[in-house]
């Protein structure tokens, strides 16, 4: 059995979309929590905060790979969530650090059903691209 490179990066793809998936749930959660006053805003940006960069960044990660193997249609499908992850990071609340959730305008219920829309439906594309991934990752080890 011969092993490529895009196989290689499909079976990457899967293990950080697994990690993703979870993100995505984490998020879910935290707005859930702030949505009924079961935690504060400060100790939810606190924690939610640090994983928006690494979220950003394995999410470039693995379309990077699927670039540099010339898996144009997982790349494509992709493309609309980087675009978004770029505009919400320039777009973000002035803040010291890095992150998306300023705690003072978190609990505007505005923002915090936006905020709790955008988890669900990464959460929703995410698990489509784990299947997705798994799906080419079988196609590519076939032709193989």
């Amino acid at each position: 059995m011969a092993f490529s490179f895009p196989a290689f990066s499909y079976i990457i793809a899967l293990i950080v979309d697994a990690f993703l998936i979870f993100f995505s749930i984490f998020h879910v959660i935290a707005f859930d929590e702030l949505k009924t006053d079961y935690k504060n805003p400060i100790d939810q940006c606190n924690s939610l905060n640090p994983l928006v960069l690494p979220e950003y960044l394995l999410h470039l990660f693995i379309n990077v790979l699927f670039l540099l193997s010339g898996e144009w249609f997982s790349l494509l499908i992709n493309i609309p969530l980087i675009l978004y992850h770029i505009h919400r990071y320039y777009t973000r609340p002035v803040m010291s650090g890095p992150g998306l959730y300023d705690p003072t305008s978190i609990m505007n219920a505005d923002v915090l059903t936006v905020c709790q829309r955008e988890g669900w439906i990464k959460l929703a594309f995410y698990l489509l691209s784990f299947f997705l991934y798994l799906y080419g990752m079988i196609v590519v080890l076939i032709a193989a």
